[in-house]
């Protein structure tokens, strides 16, 4: 079947889709196939007949002559027009053969390949269509109208982009006789239909119910449309179909957005409250019988962990009060008494892990060995004893294995260089910090001493405030209760005054011990002053020894002399000169003496100004101090002449 452009309609004397009478094939030896009787309303045929005709070499082959066709037509040229009209080539009309390349000693036609069961189509995948093949339409019926499908070697027909969410079509090309039953008619065959908004001008809107119906109404796009069996303008059109955008379309494609969006939302939310881990349980109001239960737990080592976040939590709410003091302090108590446990475990886990690490030490040098022997069996038979009597593929195996063997054991050995690297440095810092504690705790016995007392007279302190406070609630329930001669409170009493009384003499103990301390901190400090300066004697004598051993030595350099004399004793007092010379310099005027000092002081906060006033003092021939001002204005003020003084020295 060849597809052939067609241009225009022209009128049938008959309608192709209602001509039921049969073709006609004949042959010379007789009929082949006979005539199929098909009734109006699509009932079935009779059965056919085959006839073979054994050949030379008994096998079946087809006889078809196909000289012989009739059509029950008046008219011989009414088959081409309405084939025209479908836009197909006309075959098979009288005076052509039907197969004119058949070859009867073949059996089959030439330029056909012969039926396999690997041809596409036969087997059960079906084959691929390729993207450039058009796609073939056919002729749609319907009741009041008829569809002509487009020439396929057109173009596809050109649309808008796709609107989101899009139900609506636009419908152009409408005969001008078109009414709204036909466009049902037409456009009901790709899923139903919603609503319909037509206008004058032959065109109209249709809006499905799902969005999938739109692709099939493009399908539609390029048909050309007839009224009935009439060719007239007004009764034809060619249909173009395209997306179009509705208010409604968007509204619900926006309502189902946010229906997702709300779904994906409610979805990761319970994902994460899946995910989110369980909250604490609620930490219990403090009473008598919750703190008796929580000190029992703080003792167990299994409870231990939840008991103290209980006591942590009412201790931030503000639990604590004069009455239950003693009972806080009984379990904060206990909870210190699980620090030298878990100091034991930590030191428990830390022997854990030396051993863990000299297992493994130990089994990596064993690896190491085995790594060194393989090596030396690789070297030893590449020596050229064993090396002549292996072939070229088993000296290349060895060759590799050799090389692959070296860079494994390189590896290891790094390895485990780097572990022994690590416990040096490891041992290295273990003994400097060993020396440098030792020098800390050596200076800061006495200081962590006198710390402790101080700590141990904070806490007698607080305790006996805490009986104090016991003592006056005992003696408000008493007063309030009316019970003075119970004997049980009076012997509580008594104890409670022993009590105090012990305390008493506890705490002037302690302050006696802790002024001893002072004492012996004041006698040290005293005694190591006194070390300083004598250490500061010793070196001013030896230096003095030695400015007149150079002065003894160097008696001709009168120059020298004067500088060993000069009155600068420090690096510090020449900093200052220096500093205080460049600054007057800048002050021809002179600059009084707090003016320069605020300034020194900037540098440094140590710099008194008698001292400054003295080192000036003593540079008569760089510094000279003059009077400026009348009267009331007199002020003292330095000035720098070390450029006269150069010259008179």
């Amino acid at each position: 079947m060849f597809l052939v452009q067609y241009t225009g309609l022209n009128q049938l004397p008959f309608d192709p889709a209602n001509n039921n009478e049969p073709l006609q094939f004949g042959s010379a030896s007789g009929p082949l196939v006979t005539e199929g009787l098909i009734e109006n309303g699509g009932e079935s045929s009779k059965k056919r007949k085959r006839t073979n005709t054994p050949s030379a070499d008994n096998s079946r082959t087809l006889n078809v002559d196909s000289t012989a066709m009739t059509l029950p037509m008046s008219d011989p040229t009414a088959w081409a027009t309405a084939m025209n009209n479908l836009g197909m080539a006309p075959l098979g009309i009288a005076g052509q053969p039907i197969l004119p390349d058949f070859d009867p000693a073949l059996g089959m036609m030439t330029g056909i390949p012969p039926i396999t069961p690997m041809m596409p189509g036969l087997g059960i995948v079906p084959p691929p269509i390729p993207p450039d093949m058009p796609v073939v339409k056919e002729i749609i019926h319907c009741k009041s109208c008829t569809l002509f499908p487009p020439n396929p070697n057109l173009p596809p027909p050109a649309t808008r982009e796709r609107p989101p969410g899009c139900k609506t079509v636009f419908v152009g090309g409408l005969p001008e006789n078109g009414t709204e039953q036909i466009i049902v008619e037409v456009f009901e065959q790709c899923g139903e239909i919603i609503a319909i908004r037509k206008s004058k001008k032959n065109f109209c809107h249709i809006r499905f119910a799902e969005e999938y119906m739109v692709d099939k109404a493009l399908y539609l796009s390029g048909y050309r449309i007839r009224l009935g069996s009439s060719t007239d303008k007004k009764d034809t059109g060619r249909l173009h179909v395209d997306f179009a955008q509705a208010r409604d379309d968007l509204y619900e494609w926006e309502c189902k957005q946010r229906m997702l969006a709300r779904e994906e939302r409610h979805r990761r939310r319970m994902e994460e409250e899946r995910l989110r881990p369980p909250s604490p349980p609620p930490v219990v109001h403090y009473s008598d019988h919750e703190c008796s239960i929580v000190a029992e737990k703080l003792k167990d080592d299994s409870k231990f962990s939840e008991a103290v976040q209980t006591l942590l939590t009412w201790i931030e709410r503000g639990e604590v009060n004069r009455r239950s003091a003693n009972n806080f302090y009984s379990m904060i108590q206990s909870a210190n008494s699980h620090v030298r446990r878990l100091v034991n475990e930590k030191a428990a886990h830390e022997k854990d892990m030396e051993e863990a690490k000299e297992k493994f030490k130990q089994a990596l040098s064993g690896i190491l060995i085995q790594f060194e022997q393989i090596v030396a069996v690789y070297h030893s038979a590449s020596k050229q004893k064993a090396w002549d009597h292996f072939t070229k593929a088993q000296r290349k195996n060895i060759s590799v294995w050799c090389k692959q063997a070296e860079e494994i054991r390189n590896i290891h050995n790094d390895e485990l260089m780097g572990i022994r690297r690590e416990e040096e440095m490891e041992m290295s810092d273990d003994e400097i910090e060993e020396t440098t504690e030792t020098k800390e705790t050596e200076e800061s016995a006495l200081v962590s001493q006198t710390e402790a007392l101080k700590e141990e007279n904070d806490s007698l302190r607080w305790q006996l405030d805490a009986y104090r406070n016991e003592v006056e609630l005992l003696k408000q329930e008493q007063g309030k209760a009316h019970r003075e001669d119970d004997p049980n409170k009076e012997q509580q009493l008594k104890l409670l005054q022993q009590a105090l009384q012990g305390m008493q003499q506890h705490l002037l103990k302690v302050q006696e011990e802790y002024k001893k301390k002072e004492a012996e901190l004041e006698k040290l400090k005293d005694d190591k002053l006194q070390v300083e300066k004598m250490l500061e004697n010793l070196k001013e004598k030896e230096s003095r020894t030695s400015r007149l051993g150079t002065s003894n030595q160097d008696s001709d350099y009168p120059l020298e002399k004067t500088m060993n004399s000069s009155p600068i004793k420090s690096e510090r007092e020449a900093l200052l000169v220096g500093i205080i010379s460049t600054f007057l310099h800048v002050h021809p005027f002179g600059a009084s003496i707090e003016y320069i000092c605020s300034y020194l002081q900037r540098l440094d906060n140590k710099i008194c100004t008698s001292d400054v006033e003295r080192l000036m003092g003593r540079l008569q021939h760089t510094f000279k101090q003059e009077m400026t001002g009348v009267g009331a204005s007199l002020e003292k003020r330095w000035k720098f002449c070390g450029f006269e003084g150069l010259k008179l020295t």
